[in-house]
């Protein structure tokens, strides 16, 4: 059986990393990594390959940035050669980047069966471009393979055939968990920080950099919460051109180069981090603030109080159950939240249902079993 991994982008890397290890563990899977190149420079593709033990790519694409569609139309064109040279049985797409939901559109023409990892996740929001690739991937797929219980419903709801839908669990809390102790503390060393001394951030949604006067508010606040704690920011390409362009430097301290010391206050710029770094710096953080969809999953699971600069989420398990809370761009709704955390009122929450590091496994072994009815019928 021969089987095509695609990532094209950080969060897949992250979500692929444990399920490569298991396909290698059965002699009779081939399984081949085509990385589309959404994201491919040190800082944002190459130090996650290092950081996850990840094997070079079997194939890589080269497709570089672009805007949504000529991104999307580029990864088409060459993964159809792909599949056209390799023939698999089967191709996992991951996640909801542009990569996801290009590779899908080429399997559903082609046709070759497609299996999405991470399926079902629904923010309801046709405005996020994420949202869109969710949509169509799952419309696509053969296989979805589920991390929560309430995105097998949310598929039903659409149409999905219940056959087709496998509840495996949370396949980013795989690595999570393989990697925390690894973390280690390096980076809090480098910048001179305390555990539970500095809050992290993360910004880089289109609808909170990409508009002057919106990203200028978010900072305003940003700039509040870091007078009262020391607030660290892997800040994102993207981002930061933006801070340049809109003149937002002012709100922000650049410490590349140097640590930040105990009694400093701001929200300081650091360059992009691997992900053993960054994990060091979520899990030793006071809390997160953030607009990432798999930061609310990971702050949960170690129970980290994570705030969500977004009006909703697609994972709305870690508010219902976890340790997120959505704030919007509410100064005051963040003003507010902030000063419980620092009070030392924090929510309290709970790992949700096969959030355990045996994902990859339950999805080996869904795969196996396909494999093995579709043997059936044919005999």
């Amino acid at each position: 059986m021969k089987i095509i991994c695609v990532v094209g982008a950080r969060p897949n890397f992250i979500k692929i990393s444990p399920l490569l290890d298991e396909l290698r563990k059965h002699r009779g899977i081939e399984s081949l990594l085509v990385h589309t190149g959404q994201h491919y420079d040190e800082g944002m593709s190459k130090v996650f390959f290092k950081d996850l033990d990840l094997p070079s790519p079997d194939i890589f694409l080269g497709i570089g940035s672009g805007s949504h569609a000529n991104q999307t139309a580029r990864i088409m064109i060459e993964f159809e050669k792909v599949l056209a040279g390799e023939r698999p049985d089967l191709v996992v797409v991951v996640g909801d980047v542009n990569s996801t939901l290009a590779c899908s559109l080429v399997c559903a023409k082609m046709p070759v069966p497609v299996a999405h990892v991470e399926a079902g996740l629904r923010s309801y929001d046709r405005t996020m471009p994420e949202e869109i690739n969710r949509v169509v991937t799952d419309a696509l797929s053969d296989y979805l393979f589920t991390s929560c219980e309430d995105a097998g419903g949310n598929l039903v709801k659409e149409g999905v055939p219940r056959k087709k839908i496998f509840f495996t669990g949370n396949i980013m809390i795989d690595t999570l968990l393989k990697y925390r102790k690894k973390a280690g503390v390096r980076i809090l060393n480098e910048l001179g920080l305390k555990k539970n001394g500095y809050a992290l951030l993360t910004l880089h949604r289109p609808s909170n950099v990409d508009e002057k006067n919106t990203f200028a508010d978010i900072a305003d606040i940003l700039m509040e919460v870091g007078h009262r704690i020391p607030v660290i920011f892997p800040v994102h390409p993207r981002t930061r051109k933006n801070i340049e362009l809109f003149g937002l430097a002012h709100y922000f301290r650049d410490c590349s180069g140097r640590g930040v010391h105990a009694a400093e206050k701001g929200v300081f710029l650091v360059p992009p981090m691997g992900y053993l770094d960054f994990l060091s710096l979520m899990q030793n953080s006071k809390f997160v603030i953030t607009d990432s969809g798999g930061i609310q999953e990971e702050t949960t699971v170690l129970g980290i109080p994570c705030l969500t600069v977004r009006e909703n989420t697609e994972r709305p398990v870690t508010v219902r159950e976890g340790t997120n809370i959505i704030v919007g761009r509410s100064k005051k709704k963040i003003r507010e939240e902030v000063g419980k955390i620092l009070a030392g009122r924090v929510k309290k929450g709970k790992v949700p249902k096969l959030w355990d590091g045996k994902t990859a496994r339950r999805i080996v072994k869904a795969i196996l079993k396909i494999k093995t009815r579709k043997e059936g019928a044919r005999t």
